[in-house]
This record gives structure tokens, C-alpha cells and sequence, in this order.
């Protein structure tokens, strides 16, 4: 069996729990306290970070990574497209994601960020958000009408845009109803701690 050593409001092992439920597999989830670190964390994953996903004598770390094992691992519902161009275009966007929204995140998840660097960051991905907006006026998801992986690592962001104190601006309408598409899917809801859920009260 799977098991995920996950951060209970980290938004990195959020995307990691979505695919495990999406796909409805047997899998354990470790909790982590991310302020109090578990000693055999830094023994499986170098950089003492959460999510850690083992299986038998496999350990991974990053959550992009551990997301295409389980998505090849247990190919049903398929999260990663399935024409080899496709799936190259999907990885360069999760690419993006990571250099252009949640470095940025890493910045407000971060204790002792300046107040200048938090603003800064909050702009940013208000931003950003806001360039990616329209596609959502055409189409369901990031990829069309299918749910993909693209889908599964902008939710936890896009959960958290309030507790972060990301300002919503008006261009940014058409990537919250689709949010809200996100939020409503049993996997996802599923998929929450109680402190994520508590980030929305």
C-alpha cells in the first residue's frame, strides 16, 4: 500500500491527496506537522519537506513527481494526457506553475517574509491568475472539457487565494467559477484537512 507523509495545510501535499482520491485507491496518509517535523522525514526526503509518498522499497518526493508516478501507476481516471505531445505541453504548463505562481507561494508559506515580499508575491499571482483567466470563459478545465493533472495543482492555490490575502479582481470572475468546479468535485472535498477546510470559515 501507498503511503503519503503529508503536511496537513501544505499546499504541495494537497495535490498529492487529490490525486489519491481522484484515482479511489487503498492508501494510508501520514500527517505531518509541518512545525514539528517528524525526525524520519529528513531521512527519506533530503530537503526535510512534505509530501514523501513510499511504496514498499520507493521513496519520492515533490509533488509533481509523486503525482505522474500515481497517475502511471493506476492509469484510471487517466490525469495525464495520453498523446505524448499533449502530456509534453502539460508538463512545461505544470512547469510554469511552479516558476510563475507557486514560488510565490513558497514566499507566503514561508514564517519571516517581509511584509514587501509577502505584497509582492500576492500581486504576482493575483496577476498571473488574472493572464490565465479567460481561458475559463471557453472551456471547463485547464486542458478543456477533461479534469487533468494541470487542474489538480492550481486547486490548492486557488483554495487558499483568501487565506493568503491574494486580492480578487474583476478579471479574475471567469478562474473563480471555475474554481468553484474544482471545490465541488468528491475527490477534492475529500481530499481536505480540517485546517484547510477551517482556511475558508
Amino acid at each position: 500500500m501507498m503511503t503519503l507523509y503529508s503536511g496537513t495545510s501544505c499546499p504541495f501535499s494537497h495535490r498529492c491527496r487529490i490525486v489519491l482520491f481522484e484515482k479511489g485507491m487503498d492508501f494510508q496518509i501520514v500527517d505531518v506537522d509541518i512545525h514539528n517535523k517528524p525526525e524520519d522525514l529528513a531521512v527519506m526526503n533530503p530537503y526535510n519537506e512534505v509530501p514523501v509518498l513510499v511504496e514498499r522499497d520507493l521513496v519520492l518526493y515533490e509533488s509533481n513527481i509523486i503525482n505522474e508516478y500515481i497517475d502511471e501507476r493506476f492509469p484510471h481516471p487517466q490525469l495525464m494526457p495520453a498523446d505524448p505531445i499533449m502530456r509534453g505541453r502539460a508538463r512545461l504548463m505544470l512547469f510554469n506553475f511552479e516558476r510563475e505562481l507557486f514560488v510565490h507561494v513558497k514566499t507566503l508559506e514561508t514564517s519571516g517574509t517581509s511584509k514587501k515580499d509577502m505584497e509582492k508575491a500576492r500581486n504576482t499571482i493575483r496577476d498571473n491568475l488574472g493572464q490565465i483567466a479567460p481561458i475559463f470563459s471557453k472551456q471547463k478545465f485547464m486542458l478543456g472539457d477533461e479534469f487533468s493533472m494541470l487542474d489538480v495543482a492550481i486547486a490548492p492555490l486557488l483554495w487558499r487565494l483568501e487565506h493568503y490575502g491574494v486580492e480578487v479582481s474583476k478579471p479574475m470572475a471567469p478562474i473563480l467559477k471555475y474554481a468553484e468546479r474544482l471545490f465541488a468535485r468528491p475527490a477534492f472535498i475529500d481530499s481536505m484537512t480540517p485546517n484547510e477546510k477551517a482556511m475558508r470559515k
